[in-house]
């Protein structure tokens, strides 16, 4: 296990109604004036945003609001967001969605304090410092809830980067499952296919001797693998709703990849795909992560024979390990395809020809250097072979 610091200063309310103690938490953590950042009409149309103000006016806390974030959050309303904050003097931040609306949020908080283009953090320059921001989650999936982690689309170029750093960690993070019951099943599939991509990002490591996170990742793993076909079968059951909602956020507030390098080579390879395409995260991870897996399984193909083994049932063949590794690969692929999710680009919406304009835009665009890194090295070849076995 390597050498860590861990800091995740996150307040969670977890469960029924809990919506109603927003206001509560804003004044709890100091703010003064409020930004409610919201996505599309179901948010008002639920009368969750609704319950949020009046929380908020109960606590004598005033407010402004910018919905309109769309999935794979876009830089334009960033920069929208960022302009009004400033001219409305806000000094606390509220996302009331999922995770794309919780990036969008990030972005903006980290902007209005910043001088410059808020892009720079998403190429790499280190957040110092943003607006406390507080989160009302819609859908478990991102894990953003709980991150020091953002996502953005840069439409001048249709970049998607990441930025990180604790100052975007929320300040709190209202979770009640309730709020996720309404989602159509695709949505729910989705979300459940990113929290499993964020344990495999975490599991696919070469540092040695991680057993308490390995443990702790197969854990969450069997949770889902469990609770995902009780949700698709009934969304309202509630107790289900409830541990896959708590796992998504187990899964990416890094708790559980501390200590040990970590891959996200699914990730990258996979934003690609929804800037270009805006097709949902987890959709494109489902098509995504069996060929990164497969192609990247002779670098360690023990590691992958063992989460077979542990989590997909799969019986261990010490002498031919590589059989056990290729059929967990491919239960994981069927369980995907069983909650809903595509299997192959056809599937996905994606296009055999554009292989190449996505193979550049990965290893070459945006100031990028030709190699993404990760459990493996990915060069501009590497990626046009598993962007093919996706086909």
């Amino acid at each position: 296990m390597e050498n860590f610091e861990f800091y995740s200063p996150t307040c969670f309310a977890f469960g029924k109604e809990t919506e109603n103690k927003a206001g509560e938490y804003v004044k709890r953590f100091g703010g003064t004036k409020v930004l409610i950042h919201f996505g599309g009409g179901s948010a008002v149309k639920s009368g969750l945003i609704d319950r949020v103000k009046s929380s908020l006016d109960k606590e004598k806390i005033s407010y402004t609001e910018l919905g309109g974030v769309m999935p794979n959050p876009r830089s334009g309303l960033v920069y929208k967001g960022i302009e009004l904050c400033k001219k409305e003097n806000v000094d606390f931040v509220l996302a009331v969605g999922g995770g794309s609306v919780i990036d969008s949020a990030k972005a903006i908080a980290a902007g209005v304090v910043y001088d410059g283009d808020f892009w720079d953090f998403y190429q790499g320059k280190q957040i110092e410092k943003a607006l406390s921001i507080g989160t009302v989650l819609t859908i478990a999936a991102a894990g953003s809830e709980g991150s020091p982690n953002s996502v953005i689309t840069n439409e001048n170029g249709m970049f998607k980067r990441g930025a990180r750093g604790d100052a975007l960690r929320p300040k709190f993070s209202i979770l009640n499952p309730e709020l996720t019951q309404t989602l159509p099943a695709y949505q729910t599939a989705c979300g459940i296919t990113d929290i499993m991509a964020h344990l495999y990002e975490r599991y696919l490591t070469n540092t040695k001797e991680v057993e308490v996170t390995d443990r702790l990742i197969e854990a969450l793993m069997l949770t889902l693998i469990h609770e995902a076909p009780r949700v698709i079968e009934n969304p309202n059951n509630y107790d289900a709703r409830a541990n896959i909602m708590w796992t998504g956020t187990m899964a990416h507030n890094n708790s559980v990849g501390v200590g040990r390098s970590q891959d996200w080579n699914s990730h990258a390879l996979e934003h690609e795909l929804s800037a270009l395409y805006d097709c949902a995260h987890g959709a494109g991870l489902a098509v995504t992560m069996p060929a990164v897996f497969t192609y990247q399984m002779e670098h360690d193909i023990m590691r992958f024979a063992q989460v077979a083994n542990r989590v997909w049932g799969c019986q261990m063949d010490f002498a031919h390990p590589e059989v056990t590794a290729k059929t967990g690969i491919e239960a994981l692929r069927n369980f995907l395809i069983s909650i809903g999710m595509p299997r192959n680009f056809q599937e996905l919406g994606a296009k055999k020809e554009d292989i190449p304009k996505l193979v550049d835009v990965l290893c070459n665009g945006d100031g990028r250097k030709g190699v993404i890194s990760g459990f493996i090295d990915i060069d501009k070849d590497i990626a046009q072979k598993i962007y093919s076995l996706m086909l």
